[in-house]
């Protein structure tokens, strides 16, 4: 499919849906070795709410058509997928620049075997030559996950990542896989009304 509209964005920002498990299943808290950690309802990884896509549907979206000429591109990523993000950003029409990390504070369990894995990956990629507002002395970002009812919601990420983007990157924005509307930006994703088309 063809992008059927004609404005073109400065800022990309993207949370792909990866075709990936979740964390197992959360119960309450519980005290371990003096510490207050989530108990874990069983081991096995689960399946997530949502819809998921391949690297190829990820690919194959026509972001570099909504894009402008100067653009930045922020996409999420997990380790699993990591090799293949830069393969995603280039078929996108950007080039890779830079790794800005988000570090979670872990609570006990979650993905991952030999090392658990409690960091996830804001890629940061350029299209022609936009300038950024501000320079950042730091890509590592520790910051408190999202909760709902309770619990670590599972891909939400902490709205200070918009916020980081707003500060940073001048433009059209638009936000893709977006789960709500925020501001003034434009938002694409099936769980959003929007006038944007991929």
């Amino acid at each position: 499919m063809r992008a059927m509209m004609t404005k073109k964005y400065n800022v990309i920002y993207a949370d792909p849906p990866w075709n990936q498990k979740a964390g197992s299943t959360l119960g309450g808290y519980v005290k371990e070795h003096g510490k207050q950690v989530f108990s874990h309802l069983g081991n096995k990884s689960r399946d997530l709410d949502y819809p998921t896509l391949t690297i190829e549907q990820i690919k194959d979206l026509n972001v570099s058509e909504i894009a402008a000429d100067d653009a930045h591109l922020y996409m999420w990523v997990t380790n699993q997928y990591l090799p293949y993000a830069f393969e995603i950003i280039e078929s996108w029409g950007f080039k890779y620049s830079t790794t800005l990390v988000w570090a979670k504070r872990s609570f006990g369990g979650g993905l991952g075997g030999t090392f658990k894995i409690n960091t996830e990956f804001l890629l940061f990629a350029r299209r022609g030559s936009l300038k950024a507002k501000l320079t950042h002395f730091s890509t590592w970002f520790q910051v408190k996950r999202n909760y709902e009812n309770g619990a670590p919601k599972h891909s939400k990420k902490p709205y200070f990542f918009h916020q980081l983007i707003e500060q940073t990157s001048p433009g059209e924005k638009v936000e893709l896989f977006a789960r709500e509307q925020r501001g003034s930006w434009d938002v694409w994703g099936n769980e959003v009304k929007t006038k944007v088309e991929l």
